[in-house]
């Protein structure tokens, strides 16, 4: 076999990597679509502007990435996320869009996404974060990476006891005070005493305010 019959039997047999787009900007959409079909070991299996679509064919592309946009007509990408996972849960799937704020961040993680990376990176990241996926790992910006780790990062310097974060912490579930007590095996008036301290400590006077300040100043 001479050097170039072998080199095209290396790119017949290459592993391919198949990708989904839900975007709802045409040109983003098609955009993306060229890129990542420029790469032999990349095959676009289809693109959709909506995610109830992409659900609805998720079963029959079987795609390893799908690359999902947060904002999007009908269903937004959150909820698209969600559901595609439940029917795909090994599929990765990685946000991409203009925002970059940290709440969208976490509920993007938090209902399935390995990874988010901004429409305004340039070509080659996209494909990178691609293969990233695909080999395990959480594509993410440097920005989106920061606000990961210092979630993480809670404030030790707090004036509640430990049992006083863990009532606070359930009480930001929303679990009632009945409920807290049975969680933490305590009577319901010693959780209103310890929320009663709470109030005092963080200078509050609602549920409300609490988990607030207690979230902005990384208490929980």
């Amino acid at each position: 076999m001479n050097w170039s019959t072998a080199k095209s039997f290396d790119k017949i047999h290459l592993p391919t990597t198949k990708v989904c787009i839900v975007e709802d900007n045409d040109v983003v959409r098609e955009g993306f679509e060229v890129l990542i079909n420029s790469m032999n070991e990349f095959r676009v299996l289809n693109t959709y502007n909506n995610c109830e679509d992409a659900i609805k064919n998720a079963g029959k592309d079987v795609p390893d990435v799908v690359l999902m946009d947060i904002e999007l007509p009908g269903m937004n990408g959150i909820e698209g996320i969600k559901r595609l996972k439940k029917i795909l849960p090994q599929t990765n799937v990685i946000v991409i869009t203009v925002h970059e704020n940290s709440e969208l961040v976490f509920d993007a993680l938090c209902a399935g996404a390995c990874g988010f990376i901004s429409k305004n990176s340039d070509y080659s990241r996209l494909l990178d974060a691609v293969k990233e996926a695909v080999s395990g790992g959480a594509p993410m910006s440097s920005r989106v990476a920061r606000m990961v780790v210092e979630s993480f990062q809670k404030n030790y310097n707090t004036p509640l006891t430990v049992r006083e974060t863990e009532v606070l912490q359930l009480l930001s579930k929303g679990k009632s005070y009945s409920v807290i007590a049975d969680d933490l095996f305590i009577h319901k008036e010693t959780v209103k005493s310890h929320i009663k301290n709470i109030y005092y400590k963080l200078q509050v006077n609602s549920k409300a305010e609490a988990i607030e300040k207690a979230l902005s100043e990384k208490f929980i």
